[in-house]
């Protein structure tokens, strides 16, 4: 059975409602953690691209890139799962992984369950929670990996199609 079903979540996923670019983050991380995170993708033989400030560039070590962020640049790597979901990892600090993806490539129960495994497994990997919220919405997350549980869980009461989230206000 999958960590969650569409028919919980599509309200979610609605572009139209939650923005096109949900934030999705992995804080309290390192260069090592960073590190963890390029050799995983290189080991599940994912696609990726990565440039620095918009160049082309062979992916690099995770301190090459912290000390270029650190200098100014932004080192970006995008990632394909598969080839019609992507990620894009976008290295600001070496203290949180932050990314990317487009609601509109995860419609659906199949595209979700790439999603969630990507998840999971970046979770697993690291040991830390991978928190997805609505764009623009950092703080409220709809969804992620739970360490304890080991799996990817709903954060906010499932909601159908068309359905207003409401988040707490600061």
């Amino acid at each position: 059975m999958p960590d969650l079903l569409w028919d919980d979540v599509k309200g979610l996923f609605d572009p139209d409602i939650n923005g096109t670019l949900p934030d999705v983050v992995v804080e309290g991380t390192t260069v090592e953690d960073w590190q963890v995170l390029l050799e995983l993708v290189r080991s599940q033989d994912w696609q990726y691209a990565y440039s620095m400030t918009g160049e082309p560039m062979e992916l690099t070590s995770a301190a090459d890139m912290v000390a270029a962020a650190s200098a100014g640049a932004t080192p970006e790597l995008r990632v394909w799962p598969i080839p019609e979901v992507l990620m894009i990892f976008r290295l600001y600090q070496a203290e949180s992984i932050d990314f990317d993806v487009d609601l509109k490539e995860l419609q659906g129960q199949e595209r979700l369950d790439v999603l969630v495994a990507a998840l999971r497994l970046i979770g697993q990997r690291l040991g830390k929670s991978v928190l997805m919220s609505s764009e623009g919405s950092p703080g409220y997350p709809d969804l992620g990996f739970d360490v304890e549980a080991g799996r990817v869980v709903l954060m906010v009461e499932p909601i159908g199609p068309g359905a207003a989230i409401v988040k707490p206000t600061d």
